[in-house]
């Protein structure tokens, strides 16, 4: 829960009270805190360097609360205080947030001088305030925050607290699901969370098509990664349409809720972070319901595609041929290039019903991660469109790279007896594989985003970021839509 307040920082009743700070040449220099009494401002700014204060980036160092009415005083780097945009501010705020799980309130008195600043402190500090508790004790995350501003009674800064509200709630779900132990989320079990999710919203609705239905639909992506397990697979149909929608977007997500490589298993080292390979998926669920929330005037429809990919005796094997929903059949080459298999029954079953625009997300390749790391998601498709999420992204936060289709790579996908192969060749792996996705929307806009390193955090946490799954692509997936509904 977050409130705005106009009271003095120094006399709010928090157990916590954040202030931001950075470098100004060698100085360490508070940011808007002419309210601070003058020991603390003094303890602060000349003892710095025996409290270990810097200013850096992603620094969070407490004091003790001289002179206010808080036990404590947090400061929160930001580094060059010549260079704070909303992205710095976003992330002092989590930090912050992420350091002080175990508070009940907090106070944050960081730059908020206008709506989009009390937008980024707020979003900042509910993505930070994150604990994910259900399989051993954790911290609890922050309870309540007092963020401080003389916009109080400003319209544009109460919406967006409450947009703020919308896109902690959905990124935190994401994560959730994220890190749940893929002996709880299976295919089927990831269905009924979906339909769980869909009452927190007016106007969400929710079909799940199992086995039997994938199977005479044509299915047959995910019937074949899903065959080696005993848990079938689903295709869920998560949809919100308002009366009179400025525009129609498709959304598909990838949704293995355990990747194994199937019979092309994956070596041991690293496999446990595979229950993330859904993560994709998630985001699309909550990306919708964010939506309908948020009452966005854009008919949104969200296609998860849920296999488990196992292998076992009626796995699918290298070598086999499948036919893909609408008719284009494929030779499995390798059974762990699997992602792109669901994702072509998902992308013709959204272009059936010919929406404006369709996007896809998916923990697709590990190419994604020597190209652009840990923290950096690819786009591909479209120019325009691609465009459009490279600049969704830029506006909410999210770091998002748009990468070329090179028709060129259309080649290695050749097969002897398919229409075309699942794998090409090595190089470019994260290339091709949108290329292979490309072969299912036909002349419908689309584009394709890779999250594979950025959706599981398996290093230290960081501003907002936590350990685990970090919910990336709900921000910029809301963020087009946004867009879109204000054309």
């Amino acid at each position: 829960m977050i409130s705005l307040t106009s009271k003095s920082p120094a006399r709010l009743s928090v157990d916590a009270l954040v202030v931001a700070v950075g470098r100004s040449g060698e100085a360490v220099t508070p940011l808007d805190a002419d309210w601070l009494p003058q020991d603390l401002a003094r303890l602060i700014s000349t003892d710095a360097a025996k409290l270990g204060i810097t200013g850096a980036v992603d620094e969070v160092r407490r004091v003790p609360g001289i002179g206010i009415s808080a036990a404590v005083l947090v400061v929160t780097g930001v580094g060059d205080v010549d260079a704070v945009t909303p992205e710095t501010l976003r992330r002092a705020a989590g930090a912050a947030a992420r350091e002080l799980a175990g508070t009940s309130s907090v106070g944050l008195a960081l730059p908020a001088v206008d709506a989009a600043q009390v937008a980024a402190v707020a979003e900042g500090a509910l993505l930070g305030a994150y604990s994910y508790d259900r399989y051993a004790k954790a911290r609890a995350a922050v309870e309540r925050f007092e963020l401080v501003t003389d916009r109080t009674r400003d319209a544009a800064a109460k919406k967006a607290v409450a947009r703020a509200e919308v896109i902690g709630d959905a990124v935190r779900a994401t994560r959730d699901l994220v890190n749940t132990a893929p002996n709880d989320l299976f295919p089927a079990a990831f269905a009924d969370l979906a339909k769980v999710a869909a009452k927190e919203a007016k106007g969400v609705k929710v079909s799940v098509l199992d086995e039997k239905a994938l199977v005479s639909g044509g299915y047959g992506g995910l019937i074949g990664v899903g065959q080696g397990s005993t848990r079938g697979p689903r295709l869920v149909r998560v949809s919100y349409s308002p009366s009179r929608p400025h525009a129609s977007v498709a959304l598909v997500g990838k949704g293995i809720t355990f990747d194994s490589g199937g019979i092309s298993i994956k070596p041991a080292a690293g496999m446990d972070a595979m229950k993330s390979d859904m993560a994709g998926a998630a985001a699309v669920l909550h990306t919708v319901v964010a939506a309908a929330r948020l009452e966005l005037p854009v008919a949104v429809t969200g296609w998860l595609c849920l296999a488990e990919n196992m292998p076992s005796g009626s796995a699918q094997r290298p070598s086999d041929v499948i036919t893909i929903r609408g008719g284009k059949t494929v030779e499995v080459l390798n059974t762990d290039a699997e992602g792109r298999l669901v994702m072509a029954d998902g992308l013709v079953a959204a272009v059936e019903e010919k929406p404006d625009v369709v996007l896809d997300i998916a923990t697709l390749t590990g190419a994604q991660m020597v190209a652009l790391g840990y923290r950096v998601s690819a786009v591909m498709g479209a120019d325009d469109v691609r465009t459009e999420i490279v600049d969704a992204a830029t506006a909410t936060g999210e770091q998002f790279w748009p990468m070329p289709l090179p028709a060129e790579l259309r080649a290695g996908l050749k097969s002897k007896v398919a229409d075309l192969a699942n794998i090409g060749d090595r190089f470019g792996g994260m290339l091709t594989a949108g290329v292979f996705l490309r072969e299912f929307v036909g002349e419908t806009p689309w584009a394709h985003l890779d999250i594979a390193g950025p959706s599981f955090n398996e290093k230290g946490a960081h501003g907002y970021t936590p350990v685990g799954g970090t919910g990336v692509g709900v921000r910029t997936l809301l963020g087009f839509l946004e867009a879109r509904a204000a054309r």
